[in-house]
């Protein structure tokens, strides 16, 4: 089948006739991942592509589930969350654009692999030039850094350490000499910074301080997360063997990671559970049970065959256990962020108090931990 670089190659940096045209454009790239064959590709749109925009949600989750989990601390500095929050996206954008540079100069990224496939590639579709894509690059570190030490003069050096972590995996992932991404390391990476780091970050830039219960608060989503990138190695696997790209998936097998996926997600659940009954997050959380039936037709997914052909519509293709991943994902996590919104200070202990299930002395040993 034609690369997407061959079907965005060409067409002229206008998108369909009038705003309501754009609209769905940007709706398209956001919500899908890519434009529908044939639509023309206008300014918005194109960075919308670049940055790989689509994915972005992921990081207002877990940069959202940071500074709702720091509103219960007696002064939460919602300045310092909205600047953590923007910096978060523009390290994200930074992160995927570092990707495609350094996965094309290293002959990873061809015209025959899949990221070429699904959505059109930054230089292969002709969206930027390389000069253009180092400079953007730079561009934006320039902009997350005028962001960090704005944050370190107000909260102090552990906005570094989260920073300079974070920079450390999002280089790192696909840049030598580490390549982490090549020896299956490009999965932990990402649940330290989508868990620990993006949301312990944004707690501590909130609050000012970081209780250990907190690192806890951050696995679930950032298991989703994982399930995403899984998700897109199983999708990878055969040509990742072919190019001795040792993803986890092509480490554990693929039927051994598609299971282990399935294992992850209902693990965000377990771990959701296991938060508001230790009472360390509110009973809303609880919201995620909403999510269960969207994670019953992933599953399912996952336990089928990928079919031979696209189904109609669907526009990512020969992506698939990424979409079903990622499908969940946003679903479970916004209701996540939703629970926290609704009932941030109603605790599980409360709840117990009030309907006597357990004695008073547990009750109270509970509360005084929050």
């Amino acid at each position: 089948m034609p690369n997407r670089a061959d079907a965005v190659a060409g067409r002229p940096a206008v998108a369909a006739p009038g705003f309501s045209g754009l609209l769905e454009s940007w709706r398209q790239v956001v919500f899908g991942g890519n434009l529908a064959p044939g639509r023309p590709v206008d300014a918005v749109s194109r960075w919308l592509l670049i940055t790989r925009a689509c994915v972005f949600p992921m990081t207002l989750t877990s940069g959202l589930i940071g500074g709702l989990l720091a509103a219960t601390t007696p002064a939460p500095r919602w300045g310092c969350f909205a600047l953590a929050l923007l910096g978060l996206v523009i390290a994200h954008a930074t992160n995927n654009m570092i990707n495609d540079y350094f996965d094309t100069i290293g002959g990873v990224d061809t015209e025959a692999y899949v990221r070429t496939q699904y959505a059109p590639h930054p230089l292969f579709s002709h969206l930027i030039s390389t000069r253009g894509l180092l400079a953007t690059i730079a561009a934006f570190n320039a902009a997350d850094l005028a962001i960090g030490l704005a944050l370190l003069r107000i909260q102090g050096w552990p906005v570094a350490a989260f920073a300079l972590a974070g920079l450390f995996i999002s280089v790192f992932y696909v840049a030598p000499p580490l390549k982490l991404k090549h020896h299956g390391l490009g999965e932990p990476g990402v649940f330290l910074v989508w868990g620990p780091l993006m949301t312990g970050g944004t707690y501590f830039v909130t609050a000012g301080s970081i209780p250990a219960w907190v690192w806890l608060a951050s696995v679930p989503y950032a298991l989703s997360v994982t399930t995403v990138l899984i998700g897109k190695h199983i999708d990878k696997y055969e040509q990742d063997r072919e190019r001795g790209i040792h993803t986890l998936p092509v480490l554990l097998g693929k039927d051994v990671s598609l299971r282990l996926n399935k294992i992850l997600m209902v693990a965000f659940y377990v771990t959701v559970a296991a938060l508001v009954v230790s009472a360390e997050v509110g009973v809303g959380v609880l919201l995620v049970a909403a999510a269960i039936p969207r994670l019953r037709q992933v599953l399912k997914a996952y336990s089928e065959p990928k079919p031979a052909a696209p189904p109609p519509g669907y526009h990512l293709w020969p992506l698939w256990y990424v979409s079903a991943a990622f499908y969940h994902g946003r679903l479970a996590g916004g209701l996540f962020v939703v629970g926290l919104v609704l009932r941030p200070r109603t605790r599980c202990a409360t709840m117990l108090r009030c309907t006597s299930l357990v004695p008073p002395a547990i009750v109270m040993a509970r509360s005084n931990r929050n």
